[in-house]
């Protein structure tokens, strides 16, 4: 991949939180990550790879989220909240967003201000629409919306749904999720279908995945093939091995890796939904040697008969749990990839790991460009 040093500028960077390096040419950006992630990972031994960039890193991100808030005479605006704050900016473009999703956002505020839905106050607990989640299928073109409400009722709902439809008929579902704690957190426990199946579908590395609203998936599908790609090719897979996906949601890397190579395939995930929906990506895609185990990943696997050959894991940004650590150690897989969005807390775990295991390869994936953030694939084999 060739990148200069073209910069890129946003109407509301300035002011938005989001892209906190959007003035530094990109090349640098990548160089910056890496020199970070070297420092980091020295006390391993172990060289880093140069980050895998983006060949032209805007309107990469395929989920779009805003809040909504009372602006001038009550109408519901929608946006970015301003840097290290909750001050809505109003935002109508969004530079490494899919730009369908500002426009979508448009159109669910001016639906809101006639059909009367009074939008959320953080600070009062009163009011209806709090937000909207869109996500956009990359290869489908298909589009889930998500209203995130205070409550149940939502009047004139079938009207609004046909109208928003009338004005995107890309959407191809349609959901409101009920949250009404008084929470910073998005989403709520409770979801109902109002248009459609309630997901949509996409395709990764050339299978196809059901994405429910409440999944976590990926939010740049370019890079996201990159990141599989590289993380499978790591794990140097055979049709004998046994893959253990733990923390493995709706089952994508875990599937794609079984589907490549044919080995047997083990998934850990807590969420119930989560693990439904990665049988039925399985199925789809035609992988029948998969099993899908709802529960704790360290506890699932410290109650494990067999061992794996091989390990992919992949959690949250705190990183792994202790228990987690110890009971793979005690599996004693012959390989371990280690997929993180958070360097810091890989390298934490990593320290518990390289006692038995030699890192033999650490690549970063550039997943959000014009952040400091970035994604790192530790490999890991037993022994020398």
């Amino acid at each position: 991949m060739t990148v200069g040093y073209k910069t890129y500028t946003c109407p509301v960077g300035r002011e938005c939180g989001g892209c906190e390096w959007l003035s530094v040419p990109y090349e640098i950006q990548l160089r910056r990550k890496h020199e970070g992630l070297v420092e980091l990972y020295e006390p391993f031994g172990v060289s880093v790879d140069p980050v895998i960039g983006m060949d032209e890193p805007i309107c990469y991100r395929a989920k779009i989220q805003s809040p909504f808030v009372r602006g001038r005479r009550g109408r519901p605006h929608f946006g970015m909240y301003e840097r290290r704050s909750h001050n809505l900016i109003e935002a109508r473009e969004c530079l490494v967003e899919y730009p369908e999703g500002r426009r979508i956002l448009e159109t669910i505020a001016n639906l809101a201000w006639d059909y009367h839905i009074a939008p959320y106050n953080e600070f009062t607990g009163r009011g209806l629409l709090r937000h909207a989640v869109i996500r956009v299928g990359h290869a489908t073109g298909e589009v889930m919306v998500t209203l995130v409400v205070n409550r149940k009722e939502f009047p004139h709902k079938k009207a609004f749904v046909a109208d928003l439809r009338d004005e995107h008929p890309e959407i191809a579902t349609v959901v409101f999720n009920v949250n009404t704690r008084r929470t910073n957190a998005v989403l709520g426990q409770l979801s109902m279908t109002a248009y459609g199946q309630g997901w949509i579908e996409d395709e990764v590395c050339g299978c196809t995945f059901r994405i429910p609203s409440s999944a976590f998936y990926q939010t740049n599908p370019v890079q996201t093939e990159a990141l599989y790609d590289k993380a499978i090719e790591l794990a140097h897979l055979g049709k004998d091995d046994v893959v253990l996906d733990a923390y493995c949601g709706i089952g994508t890397i875990g599937i794609i890796a079984a589907r490549r190579s044919g080995c047997a395939l083990v998934g850990i995930e807590s969420v119930h939904d989560a693990v439904e929906i990665a049988y039925e990506n399985a199925r789809i895609n035609r992988v029948k040697n998969a099993e899908f185990i709802e529960g704790d990943a360290g506890e699932v696997l410290a109650k494990s008969e067999g061992a794996p050959s091989v390990v992919f894991m992949n959690p949250p940004r705190g990183g792994s749990s202790e228990q987690f650590l110890r009971c793979l150690l005690d599996a004693a897989p012959e390989r371990i990839v280690y997929i993180s969005c958070n360097p810091e807390t890989q390298v934490r775990d990593l320290t518990v790991l390289a006692d038995r295991y030699r890192i033999k390869r650490v690549v970063p994936v550039d997943m959000f460009p014009h952040t400091k953030h970035c994604e790192t694939i530790a490999m890991l084999s037993r022994g020398c």
